[in-house]
C-alpha cells in the first residue's frame, strides 16, 4: 500500500503540530531538519518511533495539543518499565468511537444488540473503547468490566446479552463455565468481539463451537487510540483497517525497509489526524502482512492478515529462534488436544530445556500423544522438547491475557 497524496498532506499537518509542540518526536524531526514530506520516498525516510521513546517522554512529553484541549489520558500497563501516557483531545475520543462503531457494523452488530463488555476500565484503553463505540452505535451496553464470572453469567442470562466483548482467554473461561453449569440454553449470545492477544485456530474453534457464536478479531494498541482500528468481516479474510485515520506500512524487522503487499513483516503505524499524541512510523512489533486485492465483502478499506505474533515473542533455545506460533501450528494438527498450552524454558545442567504442557480430555494414551507431539515439534524447529500431556482444565485460565511462555532461565 503506497501512501496517497491526501495521506502525505495529513502527515505534514502532524509534522507541523509535533514540531510546534516541541514533543519528543518534534525534537527528532527538528534535529533531522525535516519540515515535511512530499513523496512516499521522503515519508519512508522519516525516523521511526519506538516504545522506549514513548517511555522516555513520561509523563506528558507526548502531549502535542495545548493542555486545555486534553480531556483524558490512557496508559500502557508499565509492567516492563515506566508506563506510556497517551493524552487524548475530545476529537481523538470521538474519532476513536467512530472507528469502533465501524468495527461493530463490520461484524453485523446493530443498535438492537446488547453488548456485554468484560475487559478492564480505567487507564487501560479496552473497556472504555468497547463502550464508546457501542454507545456511538446506539446499542445497549452492559459495562461489566473484568472478573466476577458468577455475576458475568448471571447478567448474561438476565440481560439476554447478544454480543460478548473480551480477551480470547476470558471468552474460553466463560465458555468452559457455561458448559460446566449446563446453562447454554439460557445464553443468548450471537457474536463475540475478541481482542488484546493473539489466538490460534484451535482456541477460536473451541470458543465458537462451545458458545455457538460468530467470532470477530479486533485490532488496536494503547499507543494508537486503543482497540478498534481494525476488525475482520464475516468472510474472515483478514482485518479491515481504517486508512482515513491511520496509515499502515509493513517493514522487514531486520532491515526496516518496507516489504511488498502480501509479505510478512512488522506493522508500522502512522496516525493521520490524531491531536493529543500523534505518532509517526510507530513500530508496533506485531507481525502481519497487508492482503492485496479486494475483499469479497466489497469494503473499500484495506486489510491486514491476522497477527502472527510479535518480533519480541521470539525465544532463542539451543541456538534456534522459536516463535510460539510455530508450536501452535503443530498442536493444531492434534484434534485430541485442547487449545490451551504452556511453554516453559529452563537451563539445567548447562543446557537449555524446553517443556511443552498440553491438555487432552483423558480418552487417549498420554505417553503416546506426548511422543507424537514431540516428534512433530522436532521436525518443525529442529530439536526435541519434553512434552507433558495433562488433563483438561489443569493449565491456568485467565480473565485477562494468558501467559503461555514462561522463561525460567532469567528468573
Amino acid at each position: 500500500m503506497q501512501i496517497s497524496q491526501l495521506q502525505l498532506e495529513q502527515v505534514n499537518h502532524q509534522i507541523e503540530a509535533l514540531i510546534a509542540a516541541d514533543s519528543f518526536y518534534g525534537k527528532k524531526l527538528k534535529e533531522a531538519g525535516i519540515k515535511g514530506v512530499s513523496t512516499s520516498e521522503e515519508f519512508e525516510a522519516l525516523p521511526f518511533s519506538e516504545k522506549k521513546d514513548l517511555r522516555n517522554a513520561y509523563p506528558l512529553g507526548l502531549m502535542t495539543a495545548p493542555e486545555e484541549k486534553i480531556v483524558r489520558i490512557h496508559s500502557s500497563s508499565g509492567t516492563t518499565g515506566l508506563p506510556v501516557i497517551i493524552p487524548y483531545t475530545a476529537k481523538d475520543v470521538d474519532d476513536w468511537a467512530i472507528m469502533f462503531k465501524r468495527c461493530y457494523e463490520m461484524a453485523g452488530i446493530t443498535n438492537m444488540d446488547r453488548i456485554q463488555i468484560t475487559p478492564g476500565y480505567g487507564l487501560w484503553t479496552a473497556g472504555i473503547g468497547f463502550q464508546n463505540g457501542a454507545e456511538k452505535l446506539g446499542a445497549m451496553v452492559i459495562p461489566m468490566g473484568p472478573g466476577n464470572t458468577e455475576k458475568q453469567l448471571q447478567m448474561m442470562m438476565d440481560m439476554k446479552s447478544t454480543v460478548l466483548c473480551s480477551t480470547s482467554s476470558y471468552a474460553l473461561l466463560l465458555a468452559e463455565e457455561i458448559k460446566k453449569r449446563g446453562i447454554k440454553d439460557k445464553i443468548h449470545l450471537k457474536k463475540g468481539v475478541i481482542g488484546s492477544e493473539r489466538w490460534g485456530e484451535n482456541m477460536r474453534k473451541r470458543i465458537s463451537e462451545e458458545l455457538g457464536i460468530e467470532l470477530y478479531d479486533i485490532y488496536g494498541l494503547t499507543e494508537i487510540y486503543g482497540p478498534g482500528i481494525g476488525i475482520n468481516c464475516k468472510y474472515e479474510n483478514g482485518m479491515h483497517y481504517w486508512d482515513d485515520f491511520i496509515y499502515i506500512e509493513i517493514v522487514d524487522p531486520v532491515t526496516l525497509k518496507p516489504v511488498s503487499d502480501g509479505e510478512l513483516g512488522e506493522i508500522v503505524i502512522t496516525t493521520l489526524v490524531k491531536e493529543g499524541a500523534p505518532l509517526i512510523r510507530y513500530r508496533t512489533h506485531d507481525l502481519s502482512r497487508i492482503l492485496p486485492g479486494t475483499c469479497p465483502c466489497g469494503s473499500p478499506y484495506p486489510r491486514l492478515d491476522v497477527i502472527m505474533g510479535r518480533t519480541d515473542d521470539m525465544m532463542k533455545i539451543k541456538g534456534v529462534n522459536v516463535f510460539p506460533s510455530q508450536i501452535e501450528e503443530v498442536l493444531q494438527q492434534f484434534p485430541e488436544t485442547s487449545s490451551e498450552y504452556q511453554i516453559r524454558i529452563s537451563h539445567l545442567e548447562g543446557k537449555d530445556t524446553m517443556r511443552i504442557y498440553v491438555e487432552t480430555d483423558g480418552t487417549v494414551d498420554f505417553a503416546d500423544l506426548s511422543e507424537r507431539i514431540a516428534e512433530k515439534v522436532k521436525s518443525k524447529i529442529g530439536f526435541t522438547p519434553l512434552v507433558k500431556v495433562v488433563e483438561l482444565g489443569v493449565l491456568p485460565r485467565s480473565e485477562k491475557k494468558t501467559k503461555r511462555v514462561i522463561d525460567e532461565r532469567y528468573s
